[in-house]
């Protein structure tokens, strides 16, 4: 059964950065299959990770809709675009990625998000870890693109406006029923957690997390440099490291 592990958040609080060094993180510890998952339309995730030109399921669904006599008379269209999401999903060292992308034009991200949700739920039992790297905000949880999962981290930057997002989110887990063994709260570009002690009771999380801000992180976005070139011993892998001893302490 594998790990699912969901990154949530407002947009700017540094949620595709924590998803890109958690699965550099997971694929360094060499302990099973990893899948990262970038569910937000407006991908990053395959650049944090130093992945170039990522084929998106956008991709793939907008090239048959375009040339559907490519559909093998035997293969329905459904069929078909799960085989080519199998086919030409990107590999690395140490992980797989699956990119949901941006339709072409104007439209509803419904179609898409069904896909990628029926995907997902395929693909999971060929992995031992999952991390999805969703889209900022709360609309994915309104349309249950997650279901379960294993850890729903939540990421907030020590703003109160970050913190009340985060209690959101929270909030909207519980609402939509939506399955979290463990809740979790990172405090990114933070140097305490003062301002989460009112959540980790009120929602019952498992653990707070504070990543002061690591400059050299910062640096690397600004200039397109992809976290895989990160330094083992940079603060944001350290603080990464010790995030995944306290939430998988025996693996």
């Amino acid at each position: 059964m594998a790990d699912v592990i969901v990154i949530a958040g407002k947009g700017g609080t540094g949620k595709t950065t924590l998803a890109a060094l958690l699965t550099l993180e997971l694929a360094k510890k060499d302990a099973g299959a990893v899948l990262a998952v970038d569910a937000d339309p407006n991908s990053n995730l395959s650049d944090a990770l130093g992945l170039q030109n990522a084929v998106t399921i956008a991709d793939i669904v907008d090239e048959i809709s375009k040339h559907p006599d490519t559909v093998p008379p035997h293969m329905g269209k459904e069929a078909f675009i799960e085989y080519r999401i199998h086919r030409e999903m990107t590999e690395s060292e140490g992980f797989d990625l699956l990119v949901m992308g941006r339709p072409e034009g104007p439209g509803c991200y419904c179609y898409i998000n069904n896909v990628l949700r029926n995907c997902m739920a395929k693909l999971i039992a060929d992995y031992r870890y999952v991390v999805i790297d969703n889209e900022a905000g709360l609309e994915h949880f309104s349309r249950k693109t997650t279901r379960v999962c294993s850890e729903l981290i939540v990421v907030s930057d020590g703003t109160q406006v970050g913190v009340r997002s985060a209690g959101r989110i929270f909030e909207l887990v519980e609402e939509m029923d939506i399955a979290a063994e463990r809740r979790f709260l990172v405090m990114n570009k933070s140097a305490g957690v003062d301002q989460a002690a009112a959540l980790k009771r009120e929602f019952r999380l498992q653990g707070v997390f504070a990543f002061p801000l690591d400059v050299t992180v910062a640096d690397f976005s600004a200039k397109g440099v992809p976290l895989s070139q990160l330094p083992q011993d940079s603060g944001a892998r350290q603080g990464i490291t010790k995030v995944g001893e306290q939430i998988w302490p025996k693996n």
